[in-house]
């Protein structure tokens, strides 16, 4: 399933929420992965034992049953007391795995089309099909059948597929072959939603669903060790079509990076670490599903573009024609992009395919690079917080590790580093301060890097000066870098805080979002602004904040409909606006102010949604009664939706006067992050300590 939050189930019998009753009482659901088939029927419920399945569903005349293959028969039966009830026949199953079995019992209503004679069906509840919610979705998912169609060669083998729009369900989507299964969030989009990053999010979850009817369902992993065969692959075909690289690093490799240097595990586990449906559950993380895109990236990361093209179609191919039906490992995935880089003489790998891949998939976490110009040693350690090291603890990990890296602005020739340290002597710089070098340009390697003082500084002094001679990506991957290693115990904050000196001049939200998140957690928020460190944080940051706030700040006023198709003004705009709102910077309180009041004298205006949460929140925070009463009376509208509803809570909850936030029991939605960790505070200390120093620069 999507990774958005699963919990171990079997049937969703669910009673909607008091606004849907209208619309739907009751449905039934399955969810059968990854061990739960055997509770539904007898089965040896292995992912390796495959069957063909045939399914009868009888169940009230009033309700649909939806199941993997198209119903072959539809009857009706009396039961012993006279009731009538439907029989619905399903045609016997392709040969596939228990937990891929499924079915829907549901007063849906659907929509349609045939794309290469597969009928493609999205069911919903009634209201909103008519009303156009899922219209999006259906006309994504022909297209991407296609697309996979096509690059895979390998056509769909099923006569049918259905989409099914869940009120209530445990994770963001589920494969079943033939029959997929998704929150409502996950496929609805509102025709009148403005919030481009919703389509993006459907169509990131509905490809990746669509991905795994071949990866996953054709050829499918032999036990669940190997589950991320089925979604790391799954994932990386969802990626190939639909993000752009900046969404991809942002979005995809810094969480997976943050989570996989917190949890113990490799990507491949041997069979007998896993005992139990407990410890099958936790491998449904973000390492799973998000690590094996980029370390295959990683692979080919030496390859002109043409040849990742062949090299990863072509294996694909091979491997989907070879294993159809069937049960795969990693090994013979590894057996497959093996074969096609021997059929050529394009590039040779400093090791087999499996020596180098083994290196990242058995074992734990990710390596830091540490970079010294002064001799040009790159060294190589497992990322691990120092901070809780224990003195039993080892680390002895070695990658063999691709580096892509430029030269005071042009790009070297890729190598590789094979042992825990090497010597490069064309990484040693001169004296001249403009000698500077970058590693893992773009991102392209799955590593965080260290470097010495001396190139920090030449790479500080450089943003400061020219910022645009580092790639936005690489800018990115600097600052997120650098405030993962201060946090893990490499270097201390001053080091962090000496590469935000150039921020003036960077106008790419998702660097500023990267920096914001480390400088301003979410849930300290409250704590900071009593701190010492506040007022010297505030001009610090505002000095810098002004140029790409009011560049912002001017699409708002005068055109906020020019930022309907920039993902980035979608993603990370409100972030930054918050901040400079929480910075008390006037033109951003008397900008929420503004839209606010204007929503207030005219209710069918709609405060650009990237923005709504912010705006509403100082709106009522530096309001009055009636900013707050506003809110209020359009959080208890019948036909508020619950994202409305959310942003609403939130922003009675900013209000300033105590006697409001008392009235009816707002004070439970208050934020209630405290700063208790005293690392933290010992950190805001040093932070405040640099920013003294520092403040006028």
């Amino acid at each position: 399933p999507a990774p958005m939050g699963q919990y171990p189930g079997k049937i969703y019998l669910t009673n909607c929420p008091s606004n849907w009753a209208m619309f739907v009482s009751m449905l039934i659901a399955s969810q059968m992965e990854p061990t739960f088939a055997r509770r539904v029927y007898p089965c040896f419920d292995e992912p390796a034992m495959k069957a063909t399945f045939s399914i009868r569903i009888i169940h009230d005349p009033s309700f649909v049953a939806l199941s993997n293959m198209p119903a072959i028969d539809v009857s009706e039966v009396k039961d012993e007391n006279g009731s009538l009830w439907t029989v619905s026949t399903f045609n016997t199953s392709l040969k596939m795995s228990t937990y891929l079995t499924a079915f829907v019992i549901c007063d849906f209503d659907y929509v349609s089309r045939t794309e290469r004679g597969n009928e493609i069906r999205i069911w919903a509840r009634k209201e909103a099909v008519k009303n156009g919610y899922v219209d999006y979705a259906l006309n994504i998912t022909g297209p991407i059948f296609s697309f996979l169609e096509d690059i895979l060669n390998v056509s769909y083998p099923l006569p049918k597929t259905d989409l099914v729009a869940l009120p209530d369900f445990g994770a963001g989507g589920m494969e079943n072959w033939g029959l997929m299964i998704f929150q409502e969030a996950s496929l609805m989009n509102l025709p009148s939603d403005e919030f481009t990053s919703r389509k993006a999010m459907i169509a990131l979850i509905v490809s990746h669903e669509v991905g795994h009817q071949w990866f996953g369902n054709l050829v499918t992993m032999k036990w669940w060790n190997d589950l991320w065969l089925n979604e790391g692959l799954a994932s990386y075909f969802e990626f190939v079509f639909f993000l752009q690289d900046k969404i991809f690093y942002a979005h995809v490799i810094q969480p997976v990076l943050k989570e996989d240097s917190e949890i113990a595990r490799s990507l491949s586990e041997s069979e007998d670490k896993i005992k139990g449906s407990f410890s099958l559950m936790s491998l449904f993380d973000n390492i799973t599903y998000s690590k094996l895109y980029k370390l295959l990236a990683l692979l080919v990361v030496f390859i002109e573009p043409p040849w990742i093209l062949m090299l990863l179609f072509v294996s694909s191919q091979s491997y989907l024609k070879e294993f159809s039906f069937s049960n795969a490992n990693q090994d013979d995935l590894w057996t497959h992009i093996q074969m096609v880089v021997d059929a050529q003489d394009e590039v040779q790998l400093p090791a087999p395919v499996k020596q180098i891949m083994d290196s990242w998939t058995c074992q734990n976490g990710f390596p830091v690079l540490t970079l010294n110009l002064t001799t040009g040693t790159v060294t190589q350690e497992q990322f691990f917080n120092k901070n809780n090291r224990k003195s039993t603890d080892s680390y002895n990990n070695t990658w063999i590790i691709p580096i892509s890296w430029m030269r005071n602005g042009s790009s070297q020739a890729l190598t590789w580093l094979d042992k825990s340290s090497e010597m490069f002597p064309e990484m040693q710089v001169s004296e001249s301060d403009y000698d500077w070098i970058l590693l893992n340009v773009n991102l392209s390697g799955y590593y965080r890097v260290n470097y010495d003082q001396l190139n920090l500084k030449r790479l500080a002094r450089l943003l400061e000066n020219d910022p645009k001679a580092i790639p936005a990506v690489s800018r990115f991957q600097l600052l997120d870098d650098v405030f993962a290693l201060t946090d893990f115990g490499y270097v201390p904050i001053e080091t962090a805080l000496e590469l935000t000196k150039y921020l003036a001049r960077e106008d790419e939200l998702f660097i500023w979002n990267v920096v914001l998140l480390n400088l301003i957690p979410e849930d300290s928020e409250s704590t900071l602004k009593n701190h010492e460190v506040y007022p010297l944080l505030k001009k610090y940051l505002l000095k810098r904040m002004l140029p790409i706030y009011h560049y912002y700040a001017g699409f708002i006023r005068q055109n906020a409909d020019a930022l309907e198709d920039d993902y980035f003004a979608q993603a990370y705009l409100e972030k930054l606006l918050a901040t400079a709102c929480w910075l008390g910077l006037q033109d951003c309180l008397d900008l929420s102010s503004e839209l606010y009041a204007k929503w207030r004298d005219n209710p069918e205006y709609k405060i650009p949604f990237l923005i709504r949460r912010t705006v509403c929140c100082y709106g009522v925070a530096v309001g009055s009664d009636k900013e707050w009463n506003f809110a209020w009376e359009m959080y208890n509208h019948t036909d508020s939706i619950k994202e409305d509803e959310d942003i609403l809570l939130y922003a009675m909850s900013c209000a300033k006067e105590s006697w409001l936030l008392y009235r009816e029991a707002i004070t439970m939605l208050l934020e209630s992050a405290k700063l208790e960790n005293i690392e933290r505070r010992k950190l805001l200390v040093k932070i405040a300590s640099w920013l003294e120093k520092n403040i006028d620069d």
